[in-house]
């Protein structure tokens, strides 16, 4: 036999492929079907102006609860104040409630379903439109609640709460589900 490969105690016959000039060097018949092992992605460093930024937001938020009205905190504001729609207020506060709690089961808790090997996607198409519609019709209750204390910095206000949530979110302890193994018990 001529131009094997010696494997064991046969040859194995290769190919010359005339696609590659890589100075006809033998290439496996199998070399396009094996797997590509390429490293899993590493986490990106964040610059020092992505880093600024979330301060930013974060510091803002802070402002806002701290400071308030400027004669008591955000939180004292809320529960107290008679200035407040109250309706408007629970109403917005319920769809971000339910916002949370349709985002939470499509991301954590439908995750057992899913095969170990799969990558979690964060969410299921279909629940796309009702999330955005929930978060704009609780961003305008919330707004119609409370523009009788901050009137148009309402806006703005409830911006940088939102935000400062969303740089904040990484970081909140999160976890994950393993499947249980798929051997018998005997007890």
């Amino acid at each position: 036999m001529s131009g094997g490969t010696p494997v064991g105690s046969a040859s194995m016959r290769q190919r010359h492929s005339q696609g590659y000039f890589s100075g006809n060097e033998d290439l496996e018949d199998d070399a396009s079907s094996r797997m590509c092992r390429t490293p899993p992605p590493t986490p990106r460093a964040r610059t020092w102006i992505e880093v600024m930024e979330n301060v930013l937001w974060l510091a803002s938020a802070a402002f806002i609860i701290y400071f308030g009205d400027r004669n008591s905190n955000f939180i004292y504001v809320l529960w107290k104040d008679e200035r407040i729609k109250r309706v408007a207020l629970y109403l917005g506060l319920l769809c971000t409630l339910l916002n949370l709690v349709i985002i939470l089961f499509t991301t954590l808790f439908s995750w057992d379903i899913r095969r170990v090997d799969e990558k979690l996607e964060v969410l299921n198409p279909s629940t796309a439109p009702i999330i955005t519609l929930l978060g704009l019709l609780s961003f305008c209750l919330l707004s119609f609640a409370l523009w009788p204390i901050w009137s148009f910095l309402t806006l703005p206000l409830l911006f940088t709460l939102f935000m400062a949530f969303m740089v904040m979110l990484p970081y909140l302890p999160t976890w994950t589900f393993h499947p249980e193994p798929e051997t018998f018990r005997t007890d």
